[in-house]
C-alpha cells in the first residue's frame, strides 16, 4: 500500500508556479507588466548573492517575427538590455533580452515571414534549465513523477506541462544554452528562481530549488 500511495503521488508531480527572486519587487512588477508576460510568473524579494549566469532562461515561442519585435520592444522601452538583437537564422527569426533583475528571456519564432499583425500573443512558455548532464537530471525529474515529452539524446528533453502552470519544462546543456543566449557560463551564488512542485519540496542535481506549491507564498507580479 506504501508503494502503491508513493507511486501514486509521483505520477501527480507537475511543475505548478515560477517563481522569480529580484532585488526591487516594484520596479520588477513594472517591468514585467509592461513586457506582457507577469500572469507566467511570480516575484519574491531576495537580496541572494549571485553573479553571472543564472543558469536558466524563459523562452516565449510566438508566431510570427513582427510578434518578436513587439516583445523585444516592449521589454526594451522597460528598461531591458539586449543580449542578442532580433535577426533570422536557419530556424526562423528571435532575440534575446535581459530584464532589469538579471532574469534572461528569449524570444523567437519558427516562422521566416509575418502573415499577421504585430501583437504580443505566445504560444507557449517555457523554462530551459541549463544543466551539467541531461540524461542523468532527466531521470532525476523522472523518477519525481514528470513524463518525457521530447528528448534529443544527451542535448535537450522537455517534460509534458501539467494543468497547474502555462510553463513548460525543459532542460538543455548549461553551456550549450549560455553560449545560444550570448552569455559566459560562469557563475556563483543563487540560481534566483524557485519552482512551484504538486508533490513536495526539493533540490534537482543542478541546485535549482523546488517547494511545495502550498507552501509557497510569492508576490504575484
Amino acid at each position: 500500500m506504501v508503494m502503491a500511495t508513493t507511486t501514486s503521488t509521483a505520477a501527480r508531480m507537475s511543475l505548478a508556479s515560477v517563481t522569480l527572486e529580484v532585488a526591487d519587487l516594484e520596479a520588477a512588477r513594472r517591468f514585467y507588466s509592461a513586457f506582457g508576460v507577469d500572469t507566467y510568473i511570480c516575484l519574491r524579494a531576495s537580496e541572494a548573492h549571485s553573479t553571472g549566469f543564472r543558469g536558466f532562461t524563459l523562452a516565449l515561442t510566438v508566431p510570427r517575427p513582427a510578434a518578436v519585435d513587439s516583445f523585444v520592444g516592449a521589454a526594451v522601452d522597460a528598461g531591458a538590455t539586449v543580449l542578442k538583437p532580433a535577426a533570422k537564422s536557419l530556424w526562423g527569426y528571435g532575440s534575446v533580452v535581459q530584464a532589469p533583475d538579471g532574469t534572461i528571456w528569449k524570444i523567437a519564432t519558427s516562422a521566416k515571414k509575418d502573415t499577421g499583425p504585430a501583437t504580443r500573443e505566445l504560444d507557449e512558455v517555457v523554462l530551459l534549465l541549463g544543466v551539467e548532464d541531461v540524461k542523468a537530471t532527466k531521470q532525476f525529474y523522472v523518477g519525481r513523477g514528470l513524463t518525457v515529452a521530447k528528448s534529443f539524446g544527451g542535448k535537450y528533453a522537455e517534460f509534458a506541462p501539467g494543468q497547474s502552470s502555462p510553463v513548460k519544462l525543459a532542460l538543455y546543456k548549461r553551456r550549450a544554452l549560455a553560449k545560444d543566449l550570448g552569455v559566459p557560463a560562469d557563475s556563483t551564488g543563487s540560481h534566483r528562481i524557485v519552482l512551484g512542485s504538486t508533490a513536495g519540496a526539493f533540490t534537482d542535481p543542478d541546485g535549482f530549488a523546488w517547494e511545495a506549491a502550498a507552501s509557497l507564498a510569492p508576490t504575484p507580479s
